[in-house]
């Protein structure tokens, strides 16, 4: 049966430099953050083999800072870590203005490992302008 940990690897494949450069899986919730960034970056059609696979949160760019831009934005991060990270229960997305700057929006990620139980966060700021 495989541990929590090893539920918790994926790619990409890293060096190290305190590994002497050898090349590593990361592990655990820093493996998950960045697949759930990958995500949320990516837009559909990027990859040739999986083109429905990621968020496109970036075509938001040059969009009003508005509550729709804002309430799409959460929208579409919420169905595409739904669909390709299952390592996570997402429990919930919230994208609000940044009252400091006008053209940013901050996107929060609140979601619970699968593997072990444990509640995480992940912020993203995101500019429009």
């Amino acid at each position: 049966m495989p541990t929590p940990e090893s539920l918790l690897t994926s790619f990409p494949l890293l060096a190290s430099p305190v590994a002497g450069g050898r090349q590593h899986w990361q592990t655990g919730n820093a493996s998950v953050r960045e697949v759930m960034l990958n995500i949320l970056l990516t837009r559909p059609g990027e990859r040739l083999m999986r083109p429905e696979f990621g968020a496109g949160i970036r075509s938001f760019i040059h969009h009003p800072n508005n509550e729709t831009t804002r309430a799409l934005i959460a929208d579409a991060a919420l169905r595409a870590l739904r669909r390709w990270e299952p390592r996570v229960s997402i429990e919930a997305v919230r994208a609000v203005a940044d009252p400091e700057r006008l053209s940013q929006v901050n996107l929060e990620v609140r979601y619970r490992l699968l593997a072990d139980e444990r509640r995480e966060t992940l912020q993203l700021a995101l500019d429009l302008g």
